[in-house]
């Protein structure tokens, strides 16, 4: 398995930044600023194969009040190893470790050195006055360094939705033509209201349901329309996605997801080596078919649909940045493999999932050549286990390994199917 030697440290920078040393690196940086570290424990991982270990902290700090009474406060706080194109500033602490280890930036949400509109984001005053009315604003999703995704209500006309997408300034444009090129299609892609130099961008609210939510009460005999409305949506897509530049699909970055894997469940680390030499074996025997314009991340989370029972249709496409030229195969292989660790992510909440999984998989099997789609399939699963690590105690654990038992499933069936075929 080939990993880059700046992925091969990653395992050590999580262990940096989730260990004691971690605890230090904060309360040196708080009292630089006169603060106070009383208590601190991670709240979130993210870990970019090869491109850095970024680690979300709550924390109690105390300060002096204005009248030099101590004054406590709870605070989200980031710490990475990342790579930034933003040299230390204001909010922002660089450390060095004496060892030769990796820089590390340290810095209090939310004043992410990469997303430079989030504070005005997340500040209802300050957003009020950028948009010109009164809203308040709710943080749905942060990936530090990389994107935000928050909820804003106006209050003329009264409760009136629309969403926040905080990126960075260098991405922002090719975020806004991508949305605009769907809408202009017709695919029902969330209009962009507002677009700012910073970052921030204003996108109108899809209407509809989470396909989640239809999963988890349970398609019933409507889980072929919803899958040909979700075909449907995607041979929509259009042409000049063609011309955009190619994102390499979750199953082509198997080496990298599984070191990721690896990074989180150590004692697993032959079994996601050998997931990823799999996928990789599979991937080179099977075809992917012909390149099309793709959504990039075709999963239950992106997708809303109708909410009524009598009318089956997609109503809105979110999350579109990766939209772009690839293969359909890909496509769906995000879409089944997202679905099938919903019962490990919630297993009393997908009670209905197995029987959707396979009529789904027996379709899409007979439009795509099936051992590029169990092997795919497998790839976007072995993406999502080093996700499972949360602050859970042992949940997280329990769901991780359930995850890499399903892509080691969808990959033993990927096998049996290319075995089927004899020798080529």
């Amino acid at each position: 398995m080939s990993v880059p030697a700046a992925a091969r440290r990653e395992p050590a920078d999580v262990a940096l930044l989730t260990g004691t040393e971690a605890g230090d690196m904060l309360a040196g940086a708080l009292e630089a600023e006169g603060g106070r570290l009383l208590d601190w424990q991670v709240h979130t991982i993210h870990h970019r194969p090869g491109a850095g270990v970024t680690v979300g902290y709550t924390a109690t700090v105390e300060r002096a009040g204005s009248a030099g009474t101590p004054v406590r406060s709870e605070e989200y706080l980031c710490a990475t190893t990342a790579r930034l194109s933003h040299g230390a500033g204001p909010g922002l602490v660089r450390l060095e470790q004496p060892d030769g280890g990796p820089v590390v930036h340290l810095w209090r949400h939310p004043a992410d050195p990469e997303l430079p509109a989030l504070a005005v984001a997340c500040d209802a005053a300050r957003l009020s006055d950028r948009l010109g009315s009164r809203v308040t604003v709710e943080l749905l999703a942060y990936r530090p360094t990389r994107r935000a995704v928050l909820r804003v209500r106006r209050a003329e006309p009264a409760g009136a939705v629309a969403y926040l997408k905080v990126v960075r300034p260098s991405a922002a444009g090719a975020f806004v033509e991508r949305h605009r090129t769907l809408t202009a299609a017709g695919v029902p892609a969330p209009e962009v209201l507002r677009a700012d130099e910073d970052g921030l961008v204003l996108l109108a609210a899809g209407r509809g349901t989470p396909l989640a939510n239809l999963l988890s009460r349970g398609l019933g005999d409507r889980a072929g329309a919803v899958l040909d409305a979700l075909l449907g949506t995607l041979d929509a897509l259009p042409p000049a996605l063609l011309d955009l530049p190619r994102r390499p699909a979750w199953s082509e970055r198997a080496d990298h997801y599984a070191h990721a894997a690896a990074t989180v469940l150590p004692e697993h680390a032959a079994r996601t080596e050998a997931l990823a030499e799999g996928v990789n074996h599979l991937m080179a025997n099977s075809d992917p078919g012909p390149v099309v314009p793709t959504h990039g991340d075709f999963y239950e989370a992106n997708v809303l649909m109708a909410p009524r029972p009598d009318l089956v249709a997609l109503t809105a496409l979110l999350d579109v940045d990766a939209v772009g030229p690839g293969y359909r195969v890909d496509d769906l292989a995000c879409l089944l493999g997202h679905v099938s660790v919903l019962p490990h992510l919630a297993p009393e909440t997908y009670p209905h999932v197995p029987e959707v999984l396979d009529a789904w998989t027996r379709a899409c099997s007979a439009v795509v050549d099936p051992v590029a789609l169990h092997a795919r399939c497998a790839g976007v699963v072995l993406s999502l286990v080093a996700g499972a690590r949360r602050t859970d105690g042992a949940h997280w654990l329990a769901d991780a390994e359930g995850r890499l038992a399903c892509a080691e499933a969808w990959l033993a069936h990927g096998r049996e199917l290319l075995a089927r075929r004899g020798p080529h």
